[in-house]
C-alpha cells in the first residue's frame, strides 16, 4: 500500500520549516507558532495533531541535552521471547525510563534511561536487572554526536 501524500500550503510549509529545530519558549508556543505564520494557533494545533495522526510528524517538544541535565544511558535485555510484554511492561514503569523497543538481536529489548545523577541511574539498572533476573547491557553514551533531521519544505 503507497503512502498517503500530503499536500501542504505555503502556511502549512512555512509553519514546518520554521520550526522543524526551535520551538518557541514562551507560555503559548503554539499562538507564537501561528502569528508568525498568518494562522490561528486553533489551527495550528490541529494541523499538528492531523499531521502526527497521518504520520508525518515523529514527535512536536524539545530535545534535551541529558548529558547537562543528569545522567543517561543506552540499555538492553536479553528476554526470553514469551516474556517479552511482561519485561517491557516492568521496564516501562520506571519513570527514569524514556522509551523502550524491541529489537532482533539475542539482547532483544532496548531502553534509554534518564536520572538526576549517576548513582540513581546505577540503582535503577541495577534493580531492574534484579527483579528480571536477565543479562543487562549498559551502554552509557561516550561521544555525542548531533545528527540534524531537518530539511527544507
Amino acid at each position: 500500500m503507497a503512502a498517503e501524500i500530503i499536500e501542504l500550503n505555503e502556511q502549512e510549509r512555512q509553519l514546518l520549516n520554521q520550526y522543524q529545530h526551535e520551538l518557541p519558549l514562551c507560555p503559548n508556543p503554539y499562538a507564537e507558532m501561528a502569528a508568525s505564520c498568518g494562522m490561528t494557533e486553533k489551527e495550528v494545533i490541529e494541523k499538528l495533531r492531523y499531521w502526527d495522526e497521518k504520520g508525518v510528524l515523529s514527535r512536536v517538544g524539545a530535545v534535551i541535552n541529558h548529558q547537562r541535565l543528569g545522567a543517561s544511558t543506552l540499555a538492553a535485555l536479553a528476554v526470553p521471547e514469551d516474556q517479552l510484554e511482561a519485561v517491557a511492561d516492568l521496564v516501562s514503569g520506571y519513570p527514569e525510563v524514556n522509551h523502550n523497543y524491541k529489537r532482533e538481536h539475542r539482547f532483544n529489548l532496548w531502553f534509554v534511561l534518564a536520572a538526576p545523577d549517576q548513582q540513581q541511574l546505577d540503582d535503577v539498572l541495577e534493580d531492574i536487572e534484579a527483579r528480571t533476573q536477565l543479562p543487562l547491557l549498559n551502554l552509557p553514551m561516550l561521544k555525542a554526536h548531533h545528527l540534524d533531521l531537518g530539511f527544507a519544505l
